[in-house]
């Protein structure tokens, strides 16, 4: 922008300078000439009175010497002789003398004017003031050369109080911008200093003001979550009373351990959303997330799956890699979407349906893939779209799964399983790699 603004200084400056500087030194020159030629005629007519009184050589030669020099200054007698050196062409004299006309006339060593004098007689002589080239022009070129600097200075003048504003403008667009960016990478106390244009100054107000609203929604918005989980313990009881009124039975046993894990998640979402806003944002208090293990989670999960998969007769397999498999996630939501996944299958096929878990590793990505052998999904694509369900679900459970694999550089394909369902397949960049793009590779 600085670069553009002075650019049009430039030229605007530019223009204007040069529709004044061409007239004004037109003008220049043509003062300068008439200046000279204007005291030459006055020095012809000054000598006009003199040769109406004497035509003697001795007394013209005298009255030019007063009048100037003899070389700028000549006579033509009414005899034909000269007082002087003539420098008009003969055809001139001639017709001055004989058209009785005053002339002015452009040689090529200067400018001359012929003024005929009428004598007693009928007798003519001729005055010739003559004013050589370089008289015509002298003080032009220095008067031009001051007019000249003068544009330099205007124009170079405008060029740099552009450039200033330009970049005062650029300097506040550039602080709105990395604000912008930096709110939109998650820093919530971001804020602007108005600065600029006006125009500017109302921008970085309306930042201000939607970096506030931001804020406040965000804190509003955990609040509720942190109400409505908490509003989740009433049932959570229910269920506690109903395990003991079971007595001490498998089932009992199953309900209150999953009634406990339920409590447990309720705690780790009052406790999340209660968290200070900076302590929650990437970077924060926090700081970033321990490694864990996707084999060893998935794993644990699978343990946990695998009581309810064998009351619905639900054969499954599961193949896990023998190699290290960390990633920069927390275990909690890792956890989270491996039941996401398994959960999927139990809600959207029918009991006895088979399904398989398969943890691999390769090019730098950890790829858990889940597939079954139920219907499978229709429109992928609208199964990855937020709040919307392929089974009557409330549609987040594929969009958790989704936002963790981008939050760990990978990505969230379905496609058709060799089982004849769906296959769903989330990779992970590996713990201590920078690099391999989501998704890429694998088997």
């Amino acid at each position: 922008m600085r670069r553009a603004l002075a650019g049009i200084a430039l030229a605007v400056t530019s223009m204007v300078a040069l529709s004044f500087l061409i007239p004004l030194a037109l003008l220049v020159r043509e003062q300068a000439r008439d200046r000279v030629t204007t005291a030459a005629e006055q020095r012809a007519s000054a000598l006009s009175p003199v040769l109406a009184l004497t035509t003697r050589r001795a007394d013209v030669q005298q009255a030019v010497a007063e009048l100037g020099s003899s070389d700028q200054l000549v006579v033509r007698l009414p005899d034909g002789g000269f007082v002087g050196t003539p420098h008009a062409p003969e055809t001139a004299l001639d017709r001055a003398v004989r058209g009785r006309e005053t002339l002015a006339v452009d040689t090529a060593d200067g400018w001359v004017y012929l003024q005929p004098v009428v004598l007693r007689g009928d007798r003519v002589a001729v005055v010739e003031a003559y004013v050589p080239a370089a008289d015509l022009t002298r003080g032009v070129a220095a008067s031009w050369g001051v007019m000249a600097l003068l544009a330099l200075g205007l124009v170079g003048g405008s060029v740099l109080v552009a450039d200033r504003l330009g970049a005062r403008v650029v300097r506040s667009s550039r602080g709105l911008e990395r604000a912008a960016l930096a709110l939109g990478s998650g820093d919530l106390d971001v804020r602007v200093e108005p600065d600029g244009p006006p125009e500017l100054q109302e921008a970085g107000v309306a930042f201000n003001t939607m970096a506030d609203r931001v804020v406040d929604l965000l804190a509003v918005e955990r609040e509720l979550v942190a109400d409505l989980s908490h509003r989740l313990r009433t049932p959570l009881t229910a269920l506690y009373l109903e395990a003991d009124r079971m007595g001490a039975t498998p089932s009992a046993r199953r309900v209150t351990e999953a009634a406990g894990q339920l409590e447990s998640e309720l705690d780790s979402i009052i406790a999340a959303a209660r968290t200070p806003l900076a302590a929650a944002q990437p970077g924060g208090a926090a700081g970033p997330a321990r490694p864990c293990d996707v084999a060893e989670v998935v794993a644990m999960r699978l343990d946990f799956w695998s009581v309810l998969a064998t009351q619905q007769g639900r054969p499954y397999e599961r193949s896990l890699t023998p190699r290290p498999a960390p990633v920069a996630f927390p275990e909690d939501d890792l956890a989270a979407v491996v039941d996401a996944l398994i959960g999927n299958v139990f809600r959207h096929t029918p009991q006895g349906t088979a399904f398989a878990v398969r943890v691999e590793r390769a090019d730098g990505h950890v790829f858990l893939t889940v597939d079954d052998a139920g219907p499978g999904v229709a429109d992928p694509e609208a199964a990855l779209t937020r709040g919307v369900s392929v089974g009557g679900s409330t549609g987040l459970g594929l969009d958790i799964v989704a936002r963790a694999a981008r939050a760990a550089d990978g990505e969230l394909t379905i496609t058709r399983a060799p089982l004849g369902g769906a296959r769903v397949r989330v990779s992970f960049l590996l713990a201590g790699t920078s690099g391999g793009g989501p998704g890429g590779g694998g088997p």
